[in-house]
């Protein structure tokens, strides 16, 4: 059984309203969804629609992380600037991490393997 292109728009906003809705009950002040770039005016119509704060960061040519949550978070992967996550310090990974609600000790273990990594 083959997958529609409407097949999986439909799956991509029944994923990302299931985001919306644990951000708006509190249970995610940040949310990173990583789409297909040709969903993304879709995905910003409805972002906006509901009045929440998002940033956009291409992955590639065809994808896109659309960050979205409280605009504190939002403003703070703002000053990370446009780069891939690959790109991001130990420090940013780390903090962006902790605002995406991984568990804190995970992301404390990640952090030193990383500084230590030299």
């Amino acid at each position: 059984m083959s997958t529609s292109v409407s097949d999986f728009r439909t799956v991509t906003m029944q994923i990302l309203t299931h985001h919306i809705y644990e951000y708006n009950k509190g249970l995610r002040n940040l949310v990173l969804y990583t789409i297909n770039s040709e969903e993304l005016p879709n995905i910003l119509e409805l972002l906006s629609s509901k009045g929440i704060c998002y940033f956009i960061s291409k992955v590639n040519e065809n994808k896109m992380n659309v960050f979205f949550g409280d605009e504190v978070c939002i403003k703070i992967i703002e000053s990370f600037g446009d780069r891939l996550l690959s790109d991001y310090s130990d420090e940013e990974d780390f903090i962006l991490g902790t605002m995406l609600g991984y568990d804190r000790i995970k992301q404390c273990e990640r952090y030193i393997k990383r500084i230590n990594r030299d």
